[in-house]
């Protein structure tokens, strides 16, 4: 009995560890076969069209993006080179503000009261539970970063592989932690 408790606690920690991972989403050209590329190159930062100056990523961040990927593309046995790559990688880092409704339910406050019992002949409290009182309205502001990675193909110059993730966060920049746990679950989703 004891080992089946132990058994489901740790098989509820595995779901709730599995369902708290940044998840991502994918786009792709289904007439190529992504499993055939294996190598890659950058494209030149200065070709990236920005629409809005305050989305610009700065140069440790852009290095910071551009190590992660790396490490998680060699992870799964691509190699960067300069000479004739398959495919040419670029990314994107969007940041937006989004008011988001909240709806938040109130409760009354529970109580006692106590009552005489003439079978018991003392005093006896009965329970009032809280009840549903309405729900208060109200909005907040967060920052929704989205970083999306491109691979384009050399022979082509088409898009052929678009991966994203996006993540509520209350800065403007993300922490080196959430830029890798964004980019492995991208690079996760490459051979899929």
């Amino acid at each position: 009995m004891k080992k089946m408790k132990r058994l489901l606690g740790i098989v509820t920690l595995l779901i709730i560890l599995v369902s708290c991972g940044t998840t991502a989403m994918v786009q792709k050209d289904n007439n190529v076969d992504i499993r055939k590329f294996r190598t890659y190159a950058w494209t030149d930062a200065s070709t990236r069209d920005t629409l809005n100056h305050s989305t610009k990523t700065n140069d440790l961040m852009d290095r910071k993006i551009k190590e992660s990927v790396d490490r998680n593309l060699m992870d799964v046995g691509w190699k960067q080179t300069k000479k004739n790559p398959d495919v040419l990688l670029t990314y994107d880092l969007d940041v937006e503000k989004e008011q988001r409704r909240l709806r938040t339910p109130m409760y009354s406050d529970p109580g006692y009261r106590y009552v005489y019992s003439p079978y018991g002949r003392r005093w006896v409290p009965i329970f009032y539970p809280s009840e549903l009182m309405g729900y208060r309205n109200t909005t907040e502001t967060v920052q929704e970063h989205t970083l999306t990675l491109s691979l384009i193909d050399t022979d082509t110059d088409k898009t052929v592989w678009q991966g994203w993730t996006t993540v509520d966060n209350n800065t403007r920049r993300m922490s080196d932690k959430e830029i890798d746990n964004n980019v492995r679950a991208i690079v996760k989703k490459l051979d899929r």
